[in-house]
Order: structure tokens, then sequence, then C-alpha cells
């Protein structure tokens, strides 16, 4: 269940808008402040916020910057188009004015969160039970964690891109070349080795399959 933290002081309209959430499926948490909007949203970790301008203690606008890591849709009665531009530049996936249409703030809550779904699905390769964040960079075998060089990390990527093909090791050279210019031919087939322990040290399982005369692929 997604859960969306509603953020406003008025408490007429943060129950009007908890019961037409919660009609939708969603999972609602409130907060009355500023203060503890942060406080929420930290412990909480919602998947988007709607999030009043008006508020007590800290302003909607410093809540904001604090929310960079979740879509926030701000939901303010301000109309000015300058007010408008700034949030959306400070950080706000988007500005709804009050009063406003329930059906039009739902549209907007969907796409938001369907944005966010996609942007998360980007950040992760999978192939199998190998998983590679590529914002952080940390790899996982069978859900354990693997620690891999630069070089290592680099060819796993590479393999992980074209799961069904062949890598020439000329390619492969070159492809990594840009990220781990330490690499050469001769070194390659250690890099690979070592990688290939590491994997098979988790699981038992040997990922990477030997084309003799080619270059190397992921097993099926």
């Amino acid at each position: 269940m997604k859960k969306i933290l509603v953020v406003d002081d008025d408490a007429h309209i943060g129950n009007m808008l908890e019961e037409i959430l919660t009609k939708e499926g969603y999972g609602v948490l409130r907060a009355y402040s500023g203060t503890e909007a942060v406080l929420v949203y930290e412990q909480q970790n919602p998947d988007l916020v709607l999030l009043d301008l008006m508020l007590p203690g800290l302003s909607g606008e410093e809540v904001l910057i604090q929310m960079k890591e979740t879509p926030v849709i701000v939901v303010s009665a301000k109309v000015q188009t300058d007010s408008k531009v700034e949030l959306l530049l400070g950080g706000a996936a988007d500005y709804i004015t009050k009063p406003f249409d329930t059906k039009e703030l739902l549209a907007r809550i969907t796409v938001q969160l369907r944005q966010k779904e996609l942007r998360s699905e980007s950040d992760f390769l999978q192939v199998g039970d190998l998983r590679i964040d590529t914002l952080s960079l940390n790899v996982t075998v069978r859900e354990t964690p693997v620690k891999l060089t630069r070089t290592e990390y680099a060819i796993l990527k590479l393999l992980m891109l074209n799961p069904k093909q062949v890598i020439a090791k000329s390619v492969l050279l070159d492809r990594i070349s840009t990220d781990t210019p330490d690499c050469t031919e001769r070194s390659l087939k250690q890099h690979i080795s070592n990688l290939r322990k590491k994997l098979q040290d988790i699981s038992g399982k040997d990922y990477i399959e030997t084309i003799w005369g080619i270059g190397f692929k992921l097993k099926e």
C-alpha cells in the first residue's frame, strides 16, 4: 500500500483528503505543522507528500527542502505564477491551487507515483539473482552484498546490460576503458576470474561463461 503524507494545519481539509485517499486505497499519514511533517517524513518514509505552504513552525518552503527524495505536490491557496515557478524549481514535483478538483488531484498523484516507480526501476539492473544498484554501485547476489573492485563492477555491469550476448574481449575492454583505464587484455582474464569467484563464493553458482577465442557472457 502506497503511503501519502498529508501536511495541512486545516483539520477540515486534512480530514477531507484523508477520506478521499483512503477510499482510493492509499495509506494516509497526517502532520499539522512543518516541524511535525519533517518528523513524520523521516520516521515513516512516505511514497508521496501533499504539502500546504502556510504552516505553523517550519514553513512549507522550509519543509520542501528536506523532502528531496520523495515527490511533493504543493497544495496551496497561493496562485501567483512566480510562487509556483519558484517552488517547482525548488524541488516540488507538482503544484495545485486550492480549491481543487479531487479527480484532478488524484490524477496528479497517480502520475507522480508512476514516475517514481519508473525512476526506481531505472536505478537497478537485475538478471536472475544478480542485482546492481547503479546509484550506490552496490552489488548483491541472492540479496547478499558482494564487494567488487571498480574493474569487476564495470565488467559485471556490461555483462548484465547484455545478458544474452557474447561480449568479445576487445569490445569489453573498449566499453569499460573509460571507467577502468587500468584494465588491459593481459589482466582481463584475472579480473574475470576474481569476479567469477566472488559471485560463486556466495551462491555456489558460476555466473560467467567463457566463450573460448571470443569473449564472455552471462550463463543462462
